[in-house]
């Protein structure tokens, strides 16, 4: 008994596996086409809405930050504002302060002329006419002498006393007696004298300049005008004490 080779030759059936095929392309497509609309349907679900309220939340911000920012300029302008208003302020202030203490000097050499005029005029002072009450001398950093001379005159009320005042200055220089005048005081010639006009007292200022190596000991004071003249002698230590000799 004889094999059988087998045969090379198989029957199917025409036009089945091109239908499948065609079939799983189809399903393929389908669900390709249903995965992209579920992602889209995700993407305008959860990725939209975020989004808008990003951009939201961020014009939020741009619009916080604009406005602080404008906050700042404000607040920068009114504290420079502020710190020019309390640099004026202390100007002002110390302006006021310096004028304060001004004031008061005046009032306190004004109430001290009110006492002395008082005494000078009171019921109980001694009448006196024209006189050199005081004089002081006070040295400056210049190197000369500030001089400050009161004129008085109570005798004839109402009168007013004009003319002018000179002073010389006795001492002693080189081991020698000197005087200095008036002339010398000032360093320069026919110097006039300093003039007055007052009722009851008057106080006369300047400076004036001592030689080098001039020790002085007494002020000679000449008042000289229509109504007459006279000369006294202050002692130089003693000066601005009041006493004078005649």
């Amino acid at each position: 008994m004889s094999n059988r080779s087998p045969s090379r030759f198989q029957i199917t059936l025409r036009g089945t596996p091109q239908r499948s095929a065609w079939v799983r392309l189809a399903v393929l497509a389908v669900a390709w086409l249903l995965s992209l609309l579920l992602v889209g349907w995700l993407a305008a679900r959860y990725a939209s809405p975020d989004a808008g309220g990003l951009r939201e939340r961020l014009r939020q911000s741009e619009r916080t930050v604009a406005a602080q920012r404008a906050q700042i300029e404000e607040l920068r302008q009114r504290q420079a504002t502020l710190e020019a208003s309390d640099k004026i302020s202390r100007a002002a202030n110390t302006e006021v302060q310096a004028s304060l203490a001004e004031r008061d000097e005046e009032i306190a050499g004004l109430r001290a002329d009110v006492a002395f005029y008082e005494r000078l005029v009171g019921a109980t002072s001694q009448r006196k006419g024209l006189n050199a009450h005081s004089v002081e001398f006070s040295a400056e950093a210049a190197g000369t002498w500030h001089y400050s001379v009161v004129l008085t005159q109570n005798l004839n009320r109402g009168a007013i006393s004009q003319g002018q005042m000179r002073f010389s200055v006795e001492g002693v220089k080189g081991g020698k007696l000197a005087t200095v005048t008036w002339d010398e005081l000032h360093q320069r010639r026919e110097v006039p004298g300093q003039a007055y006009s007052f009722r009851y007292f008057q106080r006369l200022d300047g400076s004036v300049m001592l030689p080098k190596d001039f020790a002085p000991q007494r002020v000679r004071v000449s008042l000289t005008g229509p109504g007459g003249s006279a000369t006294q002698t202050f002692d130089w230590k003693l000066a601005g004490n009041g006493r004078g000799e005649q």
